[in-house]
């Protein structure tokens, strides 16, 4: 096959099983199902091309795919797959758990909206336009909201409005920065791509570049779930399905950070912005301490997972200013790493939710006893997104520490490590709580009837861990490669 088609076939794979679903509603988790394997396939031969042959141009440069977004596309085809195959018994499992009026899950409006939520997903890394860019992100908050308020209630409603809210206004104000990127660019005599705009940018004014990343940092901050722009996130992500979770979580606010991450190499080129590391190191420290100590407190097991987003994002976000420099590979494999193993924390999250008909920490006790494979899975994925090891985590994180104590900088570095300290006694504590904890001591009535567990949600969880765990230890020499590729283009020009 060529390799100009794989990001058109990419995209088209998803709208077509979008349009299948809304055929059939009987099969519509199927025909999704299999166009998220599609997708996945293909994701990975794009990748392998861009790891061999280096870079894809198509469709006269309206799509491209280098290292970097080839390592965030195969997270984002991988949770893809994995959420639509976990939805099909679990939206059955909740509509047993809420005694719903309907007899059966609203097939036909959840795997549409799931495909076609993808789809905008994989655009970001796909489209070359910096504008196209910019509307894939502000299309995944509308889809996605739908998808927030999938269960009709109250709380899911004022949740998906309140992260609309947000995160909307928050995209006009990143758009103002991507209109000065244009007229940056077009005055340098390039086009508005990531190329364009490095080769732009040592010849931009330095004020319009700066003001354009501040307007970034605070729109696509919000939908990165930055701190103080965090607060739809949690509501957010305790109201959805746990499915939908997993892809907000593990691939959807990455889309934003993938922004601001790929804009820092043309900060640091224009010769006028002296110390660009300090904007994100600032961010993401504030992010990080915030979220770690907000975990202390939380008393809902999804929120929590939530609040771990928060704080992984803020810990990429300090990475890059930390490593960058030194040319630190942890920052791409924090992200990459960070798909997979929040999706695996969301669904273990959701199987809990229904064994015992509640999220909150407090009426949750003894998950083990009452279902072995749900508690072991939220133990092992609680351990994995705590940075333990021998999970893909810990690997990510120990480079990024590793590499701010040896070139120096112990301060930013210091903090790190006592943020990701807290978060991880709390993450600890509270997951010691939900799995071991004596059973008696829960009233009655917070327990749920016994649920059987679907069989395709612990499938989906089986496969998610494989990646969680396996790449903890062992990269293959092609992703190694293409990490190392990544982590080179974030590198600040000589």
């Amino acid at each position: 096959m060529n390799a100009d088609w794989l990001p058109v076939l990419i995209l088209l794979v998803p709208l077509s099983g979008a349009l299948l679903a809304l055929l059939n509603r009987r099969a519509a988790p199927y025909f999704s199902v299999l166009a998220a394997f599609i997708t996945l396939l293909l994701g990975i031969s794009a990748a392998w091309h861009v790891e061999a042959q280096g870079p894809i141009h198509a469709s006269d440069g309206l799509f491209a795919l280098d290292a970097l977004g080839a390592l965030y596309l195969l997270p984002v085809c991988f949770v893809y797959f994995t959420s639509s195959l976990y939805a099909i018994g679990y939206l059955w499992a909740r509509k047993q758990e809420q005694a719903s009026d309907e007899a059966e899950p609203r097939y036909r409006q959840y795997f549409p909206l799931m495909n076609v939520f993808a789809l905008v997903i994989l655009a970001v890394p796909l489209v070359a336009n910096l504008a196209l860019m910019w509307i894939a992100i502000e299309l995944t908050t509308v889809f996605s909201a739908f998808l927030v308020a999938y269960e009709d209630r109250a709380e899911a409603l004022e949740a998906a409005w309140k992260y609309v809210a947000l995160t909307s206004m928050g995209a006009m104000i990143a758009l103002l920065g991507v209109l000065m990127l244009y007229y940056g660019t077009h005055a340098a005599g390039q086009a508005p791509t990531w190329n364009g705009l490095l080769r732009a940018a040592p010849h931009m004014s330095a004020p319009l570049l700066l003001l354009a990343f501040v307007l970034w940092l605070i729109g696509f901050g919000a939908k990165t779930g930055l701190v103080p722009m965090h607060t739809w996130l949690p509501d957010a992500h305790s109201q959805a399905p746990a499915s939908v979770c997993a892809v907000l979580s593990g691939v959807e606010t990455s889309a934003a950070l993938y922004m601001l991450l790929r804009i820092y190499p043309a900060l640091a080129a224009n010769p006028g912005i002296h110390d660009p590391a300090a904007w994100y190191m600032t961010a993401g420290l504030i992010t990080v301490g915030s979220a770690a100590f907000m975990l202390l407190q939380v008393h809902d097991f999804k929120r929590m997972f939530a609040y771990s987003t928060i704080e992984h994002m803020g810990i990429i976000l300090t990475a890059c200013g930390i490593g960058a420099a030194v040319h630190e590979q942890g920052t791409v494999y924090q992200l990459f790493a960070h798909g997979f193993t929040k999706s695996f924390c969301f669904f273990a999250a959701g199987l809990a939710g229904i064994i015992f008909g509640t999220q909150e920490i407090a009426k949750v006790r003894g998950l083990i006893s009452r279902s072995p494979a749900a508690g072991w899975a939220l133990v092992l994925g609680t351990l994995a997104i705590a940075g333990a090891p021998p999970f893909a985590l810990f690997l990510s994180e120990f480079e990024i520490l590793y590499t701010g104590y040896s070139s120096g900088q112990y301060l930013p570095t210091g903090l790190l490590t006592a943020f990701i300290v807290i978060a991880f006694i709390a993450l600890a504590y509270q997951a010691t709580r939900i799995a071991f904890g004596a059973p008696d001591n829960i009233p009655e009535q917070h327990t749920a009837p016994t649920i059987k567990i679907p069989r395709s949600s612990l499938a989906a969880m089986a496969i998610a861990f494989i990646p969680m765990f396996v790449f903890g230890f062992y990269l293959p020499a092609p992703l190694l490669h293409l990490v190392h590729e990544a982590a080179l283009m974030l590198e600040v020009p000589a």
